[in-house]
């Protein structure tokens, strides 16, 4: 399958970004354009390659949320909440955090989770 169609829904759905800062933002983005184009080599069909996408997106929307309630909006309670419903496996991180550390622990802790 062609990357390009899939990389232009990850690029185009504001949503995955939405209140992040521009650092977090940019590490979560590059982390899905990775997938998509790993997804786009190795889905046996468009539409197992689409599924996927569409999966890794809405874990990416939760992932991001999570990192603004957690660093941005100081609702660690809510994140705790949200990362309970999602079932996320990673550990919580430390109060004081840095977002874009944050942000990239996570995504290390969801590569070593997912199978193509």
């Amino acid at each position: 399958m062609q990357s390009r169609p899939l990389l232009r829904h990850v690029l185009n759905e504001e949503a995955i970004t939405r209140g992040l800062g521009d650092c977090e933002a940019r590490v979560l983005v590059e982390w899905l354009v990775e997938w998509a184009e790993l997804l786009a080599d190795e889905a046996e069909s468009d539409e197992e390659a689409w599924g996927s996408l569409r999966q890794l997106c809405r874990r990416a929307r939760g992932i991001g949320r999570f990192v603004a309630l957690w660093s941005q909006f100081d609702c660690q309670g809510a994140a705790i909440q949200l990362a309970a419903a999602e079932k996320f496996q990673w550990p919580l991180p430390i109060p004081a955090e840095d977002p874009t550390d944050l942000m990239e622990r996570i995504l290390v802790w969801e590569d070593r989770l997912l199978t193509v």
